[in-house]
């Protein structure tokens, strides 16, 4: 709950559009418009009269959203603040915080199952925004994250719990930030380039994408059981978690 708690309300909750609302009106002070952190100066460009998110970053739009919220969440999730708030206090939200990165970049790992090689895209939002997360964890060097593998056709996703604040965090504040920077002031050109640059796959990432296709597993079945009246009395039916089952 402590990562879909900060994505939806501090991640997709954040995150100010500097706009130009009709000509010559402005949502922020035009004359000494916002400082870009990462290139020292004045943003020079933002949302003209008609423009939006959506149609600005078009079909990267989404995925690039999902992505913002992703890495606010495992990086609040680092803050032992949010933790108690989420009633994780001391050493079990320190055991949150791992497990949370470690099923994140598991996520960005099993998400190549949905990159298509043959036209070079993804076709799910969440995990091309989870898989430019593992990419960019695994590029802050440092033995932070590995992908080792095991035997001729398995691997193993790895994460050093003991550098996740030193290395990861520094790493993912980057990341964030550029991705929030060039959505606030609608530089498409920077947000692409960093975005297409994050979710390419190439390389060993092609090899990996092919195990993890080979171990693919069957998609669950959720069952609902429900209740029924017999002789006045009230009972339950449960069912298996088969396509007969879904039938029945």
């Amino acid at each position: 709950e402590v990562q879909v708690g900060c994505h939806e309300l501090l991640g997709h909750g954040s995150g100010k559009l500097l706009c130009e609302t009709s000509e010559g009106v402005f949502n922020f002070d035009s004359a000494n418009p916002p400082i870009d952190p990462f290139s020292g100066k004045p943003v020079t460009s933002w949302y003209k009269p008609g423009e939006t998110w959506d149609g600005k970053f078009s079909a990267m739009a989404s995925s690039y959203e999902e992505c913002r919220a992703e890495c606010v969440g495992i990086y609040l999730s680092c803050n032992e603040d949010v933790l108690a708030t989420f009633g994780h206090p001391g050493q079990a939200g320190q055991d949150v915080m791992y497990c949370n990165w470690l099923l994140m970049v598991r996520a960005g790992f099993v998400a190549l199952e949905f990159y298509t090689v043959e036209q070079k895209k993804w076709r799910q939002a969440h995990m091309q925004a989870r898989f430019a997360i593992l990419k960019t964890l695994m590029r802050a060097g440092q033995d932070f994250v590995k992908i080792a593998r095991t035997g001729e056709d398995g691997v193993e996703v790895q994460i050093d719990g003991s550098k996740i604040k030193t290395v990861g965090v520094p790493a993912i504040r980057e990341f964030l930030g550029k991705l929030n920077v060039y959505k606030s002031s609608a530089d498409f050109e920077k947000g692409s380039a960093l975005y297409l640059d994050a979710t390419s796959v190439e390389g060993e990432f092609l090899e990996y994408r092919d195990i993890v296709i080979a171990k693919k597993k069957p998609r669950k079945v959720f069952v609902q059981a429900n209740t029924r009246l017999e002789d006045g009395q009230v009972k339950i039916s449960h069912y298996d978690a088969t396509p007969e089952g879904v039938v029945q």
